[in-house]
Formats: structure tokens, sequence, C-alpha cells
């Protein structure tokens, strides 16, 4: 199984918890590849450049993430818990910290490296190659099918983590299915 997000969104981290739920209840790995917020929001003609934020820019996390390597998994979960579950501000004070945490803090300056965009555009394609250009992160690739999402309010635990993959996965293998969807109440819940 294959999980492609962006550490700055909430919903991915929700996602890579409720995925290592699974994993832990289930005979299966969970590979953890990106995808770019910044690659989407190309699409938006109303939105500037995702370069002019400085360093809020979400390219800086995706890059930091290409140069980690198969260390990916730990610095999604690391930069998700920091940013997300703690709170804690300026993405570059995130990344700073979970590169000291992991030891890797050298690669840091891996955030200003525009080389590595390409790598970060073939990884977001080919999670997107599979479910359309009309839907963000996180998508999961599983057993020959993908999908968007779910986009989870909270993370489901035990029984329940199995019950939503199951049904996730039962929807997508369906040849008609396309979307299911209701309005969000709240931020996402990280406990």
């Amino acid at each position: 199984m294959r999980l492609y997000v962006d550490p700055v969104c909430p919903f991915a981290y929700v996602a890579l918890c409720w995925l290592e739920e699974v994993v832990a209840q289930r005979s299966v790995d969970l590979e953890v590849r990106l995808m770019s917020l910044a690659v989407l929001g190309e699409a938006d003609a109303d939105r500037g450049p995702e370069s002019a934020r400085g360093t809020e820019s979400a390219w800086r996390p995706v890059r930091v993430g290409v140069a980690v390597g198969d260390r990916l998994p730990e610095f999604v979960s690391r930069f998700g818990a920091l940013y997300h579950r703690e709170g804690v501000r300026g993405r570059d004070e995130v990344l700073r910290r979970v590169l000291t945490a992991m030891d890797l803090l050298p690669l840091w300056s891996a955030a200003d490296d525009a080389s590595l965009d390409a790598e970060v555009r073939r990884s977001h394609d080919e999670g997107m190659a599979a479910v359309g250009l009309d839907v963000g992160t996180p998508v999961v690739h599983v057993d020959g099918v993908a999908f968007f999402g779910p986009v989870l309010g909270a993370i489901p635990r035990g029984r329940a983590a199995l019950e939503v993959f199951d049904g996730a996965v039962a929807l997508a293998r369906s040849p008609g299915f396309s979307e299911l969807k209701r309005t969000r109440v709240g931020g996402p819940v990280f406990t």
C-alpha cells in the first residue's frame, strides 16, 4: 500500500496515523511517498506562486522529504506531530526540529534546493495518475486501486481503523465509484 502525502496537509497526517493503525493490525506494508500542495496550487489561477511565501512555502518540506530518502515515513510522522498535533508554527522551525531529532540537520539546506522539485513532481504525478487531477492530498494506492482521501476529521483507532480501510478499498474497487463527500465540521482532531 502506498500513501501519497504533503507533510503540510493536516488531513494527510491524519491519514498517515490511520494507516499506521491499520498496519499494526494487518499484514500489510505501508510506503509513504510525496505529493505536493505547491504543485496542486499551480492549477489555481487566483493563487500566487508558492515560492513567494518564502520560508512558509509548501515547497520546502517536500524538498526536505526528498532529501531524507528512505527515512521519509519518519520525517512525515515527526513533521506532522510537531506541526499539526503540537501546533508548532514556522515551517522552518519545524523542519529544523525534525531534522535535529533525526540527526539529519545538514539536510535542512535541501529546503532551498529547487533541483529536488523534479523528484517531487515525479512522485506527485505518480500518485495522481491513478486518481485524476481534480483531487488533493492524501492519495492511497492499494491492491490495484487508488483513491483520494479519505479526508478524515479524526484518526480511526482499533477496529474502526480497519472498517474505514475496508470500506474505502471496497468503494475504490467499484468501477462506477468516483466520489463520496459530506461537509466538514471543524478542524481535524489528532488524538
